[in-house]
Parts: structure tokens; sequence; C-alpha cells
């Protein structure tokens, strides 16, 4: 379909993407002045793009946000995944739009300058789109700066010698480093978050780079949630004495996490403890079953991916970010599919055969994305209760 608003390039250019294959992009430096490296993917979601910036599995990522109007919605503290954006950098079509929204607490530029992230406008999002969607992943270097124009071929050797998500364990860097107890539930509107006050379940959340909607979800499901840090052992997870061990999303190269997190998992795995996974977690979770992991050509990122339930034969609009998939071919035979992606085929979930244990590659907590998926927290506490 024909561009019906052919673009523009900004007339103030203060910032510029250099990807790694020397295709650079000019455009106006939003955000904090500086320079970010990383790889450069793209993200559909129409909404939701502070929880997306938050999200801890886009560590090491420049976004790409293919909606056109990014900051329509402002800035507030509840739509946080984390303490902080994770995200390296963005990449926006147009200029910043000014908050319109009653929930709005600031500015999108501002909540960007107050967390040390850069960004550029002005970017035809559509070329770059088309690039990462031809050639796979790249890696790009944004330099942001009202001083001086940025040194392309500076940002060209940053963006040439940074050596990729392959094999780079992300999730220690996004991971907590102590345990600690969550309690706070799901946000509603006129209420804000609810606190669990009478938990039915014990719940050990291992954190890969765990969204919060999804610890929320865990304790409106009325569950206790320990959350323990990535490379914490089946030893330190038992001492707590948990009714479920749920292991979360999170960033980088699965195999890379799966040196420390692979044993824990097979100790679990023998102890026929119920055991949930999302996203990285579903993969780890392959790992230690057998399977291999892969690099996609281009990933799944936004909310609007469907899914195909292989049980039930429903289909569900789902929320998705990931740059890894495991493969399906590698399954072992206690590992059955669930779940299939509608746009490719690639897997999207698992279950394995004679243990309390499951896992999806989407990110059923949404948040941002459609909340069809969210059954799957009521199965995990199903599983505890049987």
């Amino acid at each position: 379909m024909p561009d019906s608003s052919p673009f523009q390039s900004p007339s103030n250019k203060s910032a510029v993407l250099v990807l790694a294959d020397g295709t650079s992009f000019e455009g106006q430096g939003i955000g904090l002045e500086g320079t970010a490296v990383g790889e450069v993917c793209f993200n559909t979601s129409m909404t939701g793009y502070q929880e997306i910036l938050t999200d801890p599995s886009y560590a090491g990522q420049l976004i790409t946000f293919t909606f056109p109007h990014i900051g329509n919605v402002g800035a507030n503290s509840e739509d946080m995944e984390a303490m902080g954006p994770a995200a390296r950098g963005l990449i926006v079509r147009a200029e910043i739009t000014g908050p319109s929204n009653f929930r709005a607490a600031g500015h999108l530029d501002t909540w960007l300058k107050v967390h040390n992230l850069i960004g550029i406008a002005g970017v035809d999002t559509r070329r770059l789109t088309r690039l990462i969607r031809d050639g796979g992943p790249q890696t790009g270097a944004l330099g942001h700066t009202f001083e001086v124009t940025p040194d392309r071929d500076a940002l060209l050797e940053k963006a040439k010698a940074w050596p990729g998500l392959e094999g780079m364990d992300l999730a220690k860097e996004v991971s907590c480093t102590q345990p600690y107890e969550w309690s706070t539930t799901e946000w509603a509107l006129g209420a804000g978050f609810g606190e669990q006050t009478m938990p039915t379940h014990h719940v050990v959340a291992v954190d890969f780079g765990a969204k919060q909607n999804i610890l929320r979800c865990l304790a409106a499901s009325g569950c206790k949630v320990t959350v323990v840090p990535a490379t914490a052992t089946a030893e330190e997870i038992l001492r707590h004495n948990p009714d479920g061990v749920f292991l979360s999303n999170g960033p980088g190269d699965p195999a890379a996490a799966g040196e420390y997190a692979v044993p824990m998992i097979k100790t679990l795995l023998e102890k026929k403890l119920p055991i949930f996974g999302i996203c990285l977690g579903h993969q780890i979770l392959a790992l230690a079953l057998g399977a291999k992991t892969k690099k996609m050509f281009m990933g799944h990122r936004g909310a609007n991916h469907p899914v195909k339930d292989l049980a039930t034969g429903k289909v569900e609009i789902t929320s998705q970010n990931h740059g890894f998939v495991v493969d399906a071919d590698t399954l072992p035979d206690n590992a059955r599919p669930s779940h299939i992606s509608l746009f490719d085929g690639t897997l999207e979930g698992i279950t394995v055969e004679g243990k309390k244990a499951f896992s999806v590659q989407y990110h059923p907590e949404a948040s941002p994305g459609p909340q069809d998926s969210h059954y799957l927290f009521e199965r995990f506490v199903g599983m505890m209760e049987g």
C-alpha cells in the first residue's frame, strides 16, 4: 500500500543513526544527548510505548516504532515495567506528539531525559523497517548532540564493533541482585494498583528480566511471590519452599543464560514442582529439556500476533517480543508443542509430558497488548492446586 503521507526529513538534524552496513538516517534528536549502540529492531504496537521502553527484554536494543504518533498519551509512573528504561534508544517517524490523555503526568521527551534515554525523530521508519524485514537484524549506533554534527564515521565504527546479541548474556544485567517479596496486583481504572494480602500459593519467580505486570498477574492470581536473581540455584529456590516456580522473560541469548539456569531447571523438574515459563523462561526450559534455540531472522515484536492453541484450536491475539526461538525440530519426545505462530509457524509454547511444566513464547500479561492469554496464569495456579 503506498504511503499516504510522503516522508519528509526534519530541518533540525541533530541526530544520526548509522547501521553497520553503512546506511545512515538523519533526524532530530530527542531525549538525552549522547551515543547508544545496539541491535535495531522494530515494534508494530500502536499503544504502550512506555511499557515497551521499560521492558527488560529490550536490553541491548534500539527500538523502531512503526506507529508514527509516539508520545500522545504522555508519560506517567504507572506504565512502567521496570524501574527505568531497558532499551538503549528509540527511533520514531514524527516529532514526539504532545500529551493528550488524562493519565499523562508529563511529556515523553522530558521522561526520556530524566531516564537518560537517547532517541531520534524524523526517521523514515518504513524504509528502516523494510531494511530489517528484508535483511535481518542490524546493529546500529545512534548519536545525538546539539553542539556539533554527530560524527558518522565514528558511529559507523561503533556499530561495526558491537558484537551483537548472539552469545550475549544480558539476563544478569537486568536481574535483581537479592531476593525480594512482591505483593502488588494489577492496575484498575480509578483504583490504581491493588495489594495481595491473602495469598493461597507461594511462587518463586526467577528474574531473568521480569516485567512487573507479570509479577502483578501472579499476585492477582492469589500468589505470594518471592523474586530471586537469575543466577539462583535450585537449592536456593527450594529453600523458600515454593508451591511453584515461574521462569520470567528477559533479554539476550537464551543459550548464554542457560549456562547457569539449565542445571537449576533440571533439578526443579526432577522435584516435579509446577513450572511456568514465559519468553526467555520458555526458551531456557526448552534448553533444559534438551532442545536448541536459534536467532530469528527479524524476530516478533508487537501486540497483534495470532497464536493457535493446538489443544483447543482457538486463536489468541498476543503480545510478543523476542529475537530468539526454540527450534521445534529439536524438541525431545517428552516436550509437546502446545502453541504455534500463525504468522510464520514458529513454536510458541510447550508442555512437558509427565511433569507439571509448561511455557509460552509470548506475553500473556500483555502490558501493552491484548489479554486473550490471561488464562495461562489460572492454569499455573491450577497445577499448584492439583
